[in-house]
């Protein structure tokens, strides 16, 4: 059986379930989550998205990103998640929520009730090529830097969540 997705209202609220190719060909608003991590310095850690992946294979984005599984409570699945991809574990923090909505070039879309994470992790991540083609630590104003430079490198969602005022707000506490 192929993954289903949770179906929410604007609220977060459960409205039914979706198999994931389906809920993105038809814009379906479902719950989802990205994961930022930081190292002690400050830097982000990033992932290239693979080029398998069914859409914006390739692009740099956030350290992690999913979505929980019907049944699964959202801090579970941040650490299944986390660990699949990116093969560690840190402890997370739920730091804000949002709703974005973009269709793609290959006629997918992405209608999420999207939750950020912020975690810490010093060390390096051991990628899941079925996930992940590359990483790296990045300073966040080189990041902002080269997002000026090079949109097209970086996924929508990324740079949505980046300039989100709250994003803001929570890294400069």
């Amino acid at each position: 059986m192929s993954e289903q997705l949770i179906l929410v209202n604007e609220k977060d609220e459960l409205v039914g379930f979706q198999e994931k190719l389906k809920a993105h060909e038809l814009g379906q608003l479902h719950r989802a989550f990205s994961i930022f991590v930081f190292d002690s310095a400050g830097r982000l850690m990033l992932q290239k998205r693979a080029l398998v992946k069914y859409h914006c294979g390739g692009l740099w984005s956030n350290t992690c990103c999913g979505h929980p599984r019907p049944k699964e409570k959202l801090s579970e699945a941040v650490h299944r998640r986390l660990q699949e991809e990116m093969g560690f574990d840190c402890v997370l923090n739920d730091v804000f929520e949002f709703v974005y909505k973009v269709r793609f070039t290959n006629g997918l879309w992405e209608h999420e009730y999207v939750h950020i994470f912020f975690g810490q992790y010093d060390k390096e991540p051991i990628i899941n090529p079925e996930e992940a083609d590359d990483w790296k630590w990045i300073d966040l104003e080189e990041l902002k830097k080269d997002i000026k430079l090079n949109p097209e490198q970086y996924t929508f969602w990324f740079k949505k969540e980046l300039a989100h005022p709250e994003f803001n707000n929570y890294v400069e506490k």
